[in-house]
């Protein structure tokens, strides 16, 4: 099958009361599990990719890459841009062969912001490619984005904003934050904040920094030589509920950093082993069973 826009995915989604992984690679094993276990639980995905990893990879081998590996699947798969900073760089994905770009202004203010979000959705749309764009801002670190502090989205700008720019659908922040450090005790919510925006804006709405970081992961991590201190992520049970009220993309990266290091770290403790295929195919496995379990927890009140 050919890669579908986010709009074709996220707008399933919405309609059914579930949510699309929107999970993140920087390499063709990472896109392999992700994609397997998708296929597996016959499940719509998305694969995305950040400014550093199409430094590291290059825009010339992630488009042909992910079209050759989804085309002989029975999925919708949509290629998206993590965290666009500028109008060039969604050009850029764009012109590539994306899918779906998102267009990350929210340091800026909230006309600036406007004004660089209607000028990648006009450009975009041409193309059929959807839109994503963020308002309010995450705290703590992902590749190339870093923010001291959250700035929690207001409903009535959301709703200013989704008018003035067309965008397809809305980043938000209601108390995740970027990396394994997200809460400091329980994970907590906002959804009261969430069900305002909602009803604003009535369009798929994306949940970024919703790395779980479980327990069983983080013993996994350990014992396999691993250091990750109070690392603590979004509970299952908060996800469940935001997908109730409107988040129909759900953003994970941090987890299958962590599982393919496990895997890869599970394999090395062979000191014999010098075999790249042999390691990199543990670290596979392992993403692949965090994909799946979180696909499952995304579709758990699917109504369709």
């Amino acid at each position: 099958m050919e890669l579908k826009n986010g709009s074709y995915l996220l707008n399933k989604a919405k309609k059914g009361k579930y949510a699309v992984g929107a999970f993140n690679f920087s390499n063709l094993e990472q896109l392999k599990a992700i994609l397997n276990a998708a296929s597996k639980k016959n499940s719509d995905v998305i694969v995305q990719v950040s400014s550093s990893a199409i430094k590291y990879m290059g825009l010339n081998v992630i488009v042909p890459m992910a079209t050759a590996l989804a085309k002989d699947l029975d999925i919708a798969v949509c290629l998206n841009l993590d965290h666009g900073k500028d109008f060039e760089i969604v050009k850029q994905c764009v012109d590539a062969g994306f899918t779906n770009v998102m267009i990350d202004a929210s340091s800026l203010s909230f006309e600036e912001n406007v004004k660089i979000t209607k000028q990648c959705v006009e450009y975009a749309h041409k193309f059929g490619v959807s839109v994503e764009a963020e308002i309010g801002s995450l705290k703590g670190v992902e590749d190339e984005v870093v923010a001291k502090e959250s700035l929690f989205t207001k409903p009535q700008d959301a709703k200013k904003f989704v008018e003035l720019t067309g965008v397809d659908s809305l980043a938000i922040s209601i108390g995740t934050s970027h990396g394994a450090y997200k809460f400091e005790g329980k994970s907590h919510l906002d959804i009261e904040r969430l069900k305002e925006i909602e009803k604003a804006t009535n369009i798929p709405l994306v949940l970024h920094g919703a790395s779980g970081v479980g327990e069983e992961l983080k013993q996994k991590f350990v014992a396999s030589g691993g250091k990750i201190g109070n690392a603590n992520g979004v509970s299952d049970e908060n996800l469940i509920e935001a997908i109730k009220f409107g988040i129909c993309k759900v953003n994970v990266d941090t987890d299958l950093r962590i599982a393919f290091t496990t895997g890869i770290r599970n394999k090395l403790k062979d000191e014999t082993n010098f075999n790249p295929r042999d390691y990199l195919l543990e670290g596979i496995k392992e993403i692949e069973y965090e994909v799946s379990k979180r696909i499952d927890i995304l579709n758990k009140n699917r109504i369709n």
